[in-house]
């Protein structure tokens, strides 16, 4: 894998945390380790394919740790590292900007095939 340079902090938190779902599997696992199932329950409207593209990546990144239980049936449980509870942590404000302006961002008109208004 060849290493990048960022040219700031947020640039280099974007990199990690990018995309629709990264966010969300962060908060899911915010208080509980869970299962894959109950952790796929816990973000609607994401596939199977997508959750395990998504925690293989946070996985690499250190901030998902997988842990798997050798039983019949097979038992997988995912939970946040230290990485992970941090970067959390940083999500949080932008979570409480998020519900207190979600109104507004709701309410702006958007072209369907951009996403933009």
């Amino acid at each position: 894998m060849k290493k990048r340079t960022y040219s700031c902090g947020l640039d280099a938190a974007v990199d990690v945390v990018g995309g629709k779902w990264k966010a969300l599997i962060l908060w899911a696992l915010h208080h509980d380790t869970l299962r894959f199932g109950e952790l796929k329950r816990s973000v609607p409207g994401i596939s199977e394919k997508m959750m395990i593209q998504q925690l293989r990546e946070m996985e690499s990144y250190g901030l998902v740790h997988r842990e798997v239980h050798h039983q019949v049936p097979p038992k997988v449980e995912y939970s946040l590292t230290e990485f992970g509870q941090s970067l959390n942590a940083a999500l949080i404000p932008l979570g409480e900007w998020g519900e207190k302006h979600m109104q507004t961002i709701e309410a702006i008109p958007r072209d369907g095939a951009t996403g933009l208004a």
